[in-house]
């Protein structure tokens, strides 16, 4: 299958769980920290049982590729990224104050790249950044219903 397929069932995934999440802190008056540790722990059971068969690979990957999905994964995108969207669920009042500006990662994976060199400068580039931007703007500053 094609990346962008899964790249597309990335995005209704996270945008569906997103209203699900949302609905059962309010529903159940839970904090983030809760939220977030009910999500983590059946997604580390479920994961666990699909990773199951890789496990060999683990020790083959080297130190320093697992500390990056540890720095990366783990503390800033699992930890700190997921804490503040929960964060940011629970205090507002509608989906679109949050799904618009969280869901602009793409936004600073590309600075990322273009700081450390991994990704080139294109007019596409810099046009998708823009678009990102506007994009934020115009859905944040609409009138909620």
């Amino acid at each position: 299958m094609r990346p962008e397929i899964f790249a597309l069932i990335t995005a209704i995934a996270w945008g569906v769980g997103g209203f699900f999440e949302k609905r059962g802190l309010n529903m159940g008056n839970l904090t983030p920290q809760v939220g977030i540790t009910i999500r983590t722990a059946v997604a580390l059971v479920v994961l666990g049982a699909v990773s199951f068969p890789h496990w060999k690979s683990i020790p083959e990957a080297g130190p320093r590729a697992l500390l990056m999905l540890v720095i990366g994964g783990g503390v800033v995108a699992g930890s700190i990224g997921m804490l503040s969207f929960y964060m940011a669920l629970s205090g507002a009042s509608s989906l679109t104050q949050v799904m618009p500006i969280a869901f602009t990662s793409p936004l600073f994976s590309a600075i990322m790249g273009l700081i450390f060199q991994t990704e080139k400068l294109t007019w596409q580039t810099v046009l998708g950044m823009v678009l990102t931007i506007a994009g934020i703007a115009v859905l944040t500053t609409a009138p909620s219903h």
